[in-house]
């Protein structure tokens, strides 16, 4: 059922959407979080992907994910098939987790319970593919990198899903009602849980930003 209605016109012309959006976020609003490779910049594209996944499902994540870290390698990014790679990763394992979990229960507690996870499965897989592909990229050897894991890999891969789930959590609903009004997709899902923004999860999903924000400037020494 999930694979039909990926194929049908106004999914595709959603997920074209999608795409663009989440692209032009990945080249233009990557910011860097503290000192280390020049790599390492936050990068909201998932907020996007996640978004699509939600509305479509786990396979229309993967997909935007794959597309857009190739079109990344072939335009704005420096770091080849390798960087590629690592976004194919990490998008798929924040996107696809939070996606599939959703997918099972359509409400607002799916929606955390999918986000956490998220952020959980992606930070651990970045650390893993940072140690396998960071030397082959930047050049230095695997000896070098692994000391840098704990204090620069996991904050900043744990920072940047944070952020990202938090962001979906705030926008979600809206973009939502905003493909449903250009009948982009259907009105009502039957599997879903309707109803308005939930405005203590927003509130906590700002908080949570703002905290994340303030440790990065009180980590790069601004305040």
């Amino acid at each position: 059922m999930q694979k039909n209605r990926l194929f049908s016109t106004r999914t595709l012309t959603a997920l074209a959407m999608i795409c663009t959006l989440a692209f032009i976020l990945a080249a233009f609003a990557r910011v860097p979080l503290f000192a280390g490779p020049p790599t390492l910049r936050y990068d909201p594209k998932d907020i996007v992907i996640t978004i699509g996944g939600f509305m479509f499902g786990s396979l229309a994540a993967a997909v935007v994910s794959v597309v857009v870290a190739l079109i990344q390698m072939v335009t704005v990014s420096a770091t080849g098939p390798w960087g590629a790679l690592m976004n194919i990763i990490t998008s798929c394992a924040f996107c696809c987790t939070a996606a599939f979990i959703y997918k099972k229960n359509r409400s607002i507690k799916g929606a955390v319970i999918g986000l956490v996870t998220a952020v959980v499965v992606a930070t651990i897989a970045a650390m893993m593919w940072n140690l396998l592909v960071v030397p082959l990229f930047l050049g230095r050897p695997r000896e070098q990198v692994w000391p840098m894991l704990i204090p620069v890999f996991l904050p900043f891969n744990l920072i940047n899903n944070i952020i990202n789930a938090a962001f979906t959590m705030v926008l979600y609903k809206y973009v939502k009602t905003a493909l449903q009004k250009a009948r982009l997709m259907p009105p009502v899902e039957q599997t879903e849980k309707t109803g308005k923004v939930n405005l203590g999860i927003v509130i906590i999903s700002l908080f949570i930003i703002a905290y994340m924000v303030l440790w990065v400037l009180v980590w790069q020494g601004r305040i």
